[in-house]
């Protein structure tokens, strides 16, 4: 049952929990229907692939998710990343059958990838994405798919590829007339129908009021006469079973896009799971999220639906409703699974303007403004990382733009274990231990002794920095005879370090320098002994504490602590 989680649901579900869960499910497939045709033109397919997405991916992960409250769905941030997949694999003039048959490959490997990830135990895969980068991705996400859908928003369309591009293309239309102005009309006040709503009434669920009434406005009015677009009349029945075909030579670009929908849908699902239940006290289980979330992927995919992620927002929606488990997400795939079976015609008048208002006001959702504004005023190293992250996804695509922020992710670790912190440490009159001489630069020093800290693992990339500014130290300071190195942060020493402490405990006792480790962990100190160091650096040398190391020099020199020496 721990790889199943529905069958453990179903030995434990309460009889109370239904009629809340049936409420919650009527709720959300009101935000359901409407999103999921939205953001299925926003992957480049058929308004209905949408709805069979959200049927089978909801089934999937009722049986295999953990969470009890987590939505999946089709999503705006995943949109653009499946059309940019598949749309370079379209033949002339972009057969539908063909869109699908590719976008549902794309959701079965993505699915097989978060399978095999999960059982793997690949659940950390999720921090690749840093929060810094996670916001510029977001922001520069959410500026691509706004520019994307303005033309559809004014009753046009364009062949413009890439931002700029469609910005152009954009302002261009508006200029030679091409805008229709019946549809930017109803376009523009579905949007500012749908802010409005989200900002002053919450409870009310924006999308499907604002669709509704759009549906209703162009019926009334026969607006379709005046040149707006609208989704038609939808194919009946229930999605069929049907393996995706797809040529061999389309595998390796729908792998690479797979890899980088599975991190992004991860990154996104990892941190709705991780709000959602510190809220309702629960455990958040990564390596099941992943199987879980991989099984909606493949369920979607066999049957004709592109790939999902967590949709913060109709959580929101679910938990607001009453949401007790997963049954409310089966409730809204039942409710989809009846619009289409018997009223299938119920969104023959939804106008495609309101559908990239919908979509807009998605994307204005994923924008975090006051995280982009905290990373500015709190740590401007990061806030640029958020920057080039943006920049990358706005002007060079969208799946270059999530290989930069993972590279920036991955980029500023190792920066951060390149150039560590370093310092001198001093005792402060009132203050219990010793610290860093930079903030306190009063602290006391001991005539001779130099304690010293760095703050990361001894690896190749900075073994070079350490054993340089120790040999500084020990040319600065002709009276120097300790360098006690604070040992506790350096919590691993490769080979290239241990080569590089014999060379520098050499070059230091030909000076007369003692080189001194002090809380030093025990598996660190463990390779020390496999490398063979304390033939150079004496056994001695290595002290429990720093406080232990300083009393030990002090009662072999009778050395007392000192002011520091004013500036000449």
């Amino acid at each position: 049952m721990d790889r199943v989680p529905g069958l453990r649901l179903a030995h434990s579900y309460e009889r109370s929990w239904l009629p809340k869960d049936i409420v919650a499910g009527l709720v959300l497939s009101a935000l359901l229907v409407p999103q999921g045709m939205a953001y299925a033109q926003l992957a480049g397919l058929p308004p209905v692939t949408g709805l069979y997405t959200s049927i089978l991916c909801l089934i999937g992960y009722a049986v295999f998710g953990p969470s009890r409250v987590l939505v999946l769905g089709p999503d705006s941030s995943l949109g653009p990343m499946i059309a940019a997949t598949i749309a370079p694999l379209l033949l002339a003039g972009g057969d539908p059958a063909r869109a699908v048959a590719l976008a549902s490959m794309l959701a079965v490997i993505v699915g097989v990838v978060m399978v095999v990830a999960g059982l793997a135990r690949f659940g950390f895969v999720a921090d690749l994405l840093s929060r810094p980068t996670q916001i510029g991705y977001m922001n520069g996400l959410a500026l691509t798919i706004i520019v994307g859908q303005l033309p559809k928003l004014f009753g046009f369309s364009t062949d413009a590829n890439g931002l700029v591009a469609e910005a152009n293309a954009f302002v261009s239309g508006l200029f030679t007339g091409a805008a229709n102005r019946t549809a930017a009309l109803i376009g523009v006040s579905a949007l500012a129908g749908i802010l409005l709503l989200n900002r002053f009434i919450p409870k009310v669920p924006s999308v499907l009021v604002v669709v509704a009434l759009t549906a209703v406005v162009v019926n009334l009015y026969d607006l379709e006469s005046h040149g707006v677009d609208t989704v038609g009349v939808l194919p009946q029945g229930l999605p069929t079973f049907a393996i995706p075909h797809v040529g061999w030579g389309d595998f390796p670009p729908l792998f690479l896009g797979a890899l980088a929908i599975a991190v992004v849908a991860l990154a996104d699902t990892m941190s709705t799971a991780s709000s959602f239940a510190a809220r309702r006290g629960e455990r958040v289980q990564g390596n099941q999220e992943m199987i879980g979330i991989g099984a909606a992927n493949i369920a979607a995919g066999a049957f004709q639906g592109f790939p999902v992620s967590t949709s913060g927002s109709r959580t929101a929606v679910a938990e607001q409703a009453g949401s007790r488990s997963q049954v409310t997400g089966v409730v809204g795939a039942l409710v989809i699974a009846v619009v289409l079976l018997f009223a299938n015609s119920l969104m023959q008048y939804v106008p495609q303007p309101a559908l990239g208002a919908v979509v807009i006001a998605a994307a204005v959702s994923l924008t975090d403004v006051a995280g982009t504004r905290r990373l500015w005023l709190q740590r401007r190293t990061e806030f640029l990382l958020s920057l080039i992250a943006l920049l990358g996804v706005a002007l060079l695509g969208v799946l270059p733009g999530i290989l930069i922020a993972v590279g920036l992710s991955i980029l500023n670790v190792f920066r951060r274990t390149w150039w560590p912190h370093q310092a001198e440490l001093g005792r402060v009159e009132g203050v219990a231990g010793l610290h860093d001489t930079e903030s306190y630069p009063d602290a006391e020093r001991l005539p001779g002794l130099v304690v010293y800290r760095f703050d990361a693992p001894l690896i190749f990339a900075n073994a070079r920095s350490f054993g340089e500014t120790v040999r500084e130290m020990a040319e600065d300071d002709p009276s120097l005879s300790w360098i006690v190195v604070a040992a506790e942060p350096i919590t691993d020493v490769d080979t290239t370090a241990s080569d590089m402490l014999q060379e520098l405990d050499t070059w230091l006792n030909a000076r007369g320098v003692s080189l001194v480790f002090a809380e030093m962990k025990d598996p660190v100190r463990a390779k020390i002994e496999r490398y063979e160091l304390t033939r150079t650096i004496a056994p001695e040398h290595f002290l429990p504490t720093v406080d232990s190391a300083v009393a030990e020099y002090r009662r072999l020199t009778g050395a007392s602590w000192q002011a520091p020496k004013e500036p000449s």
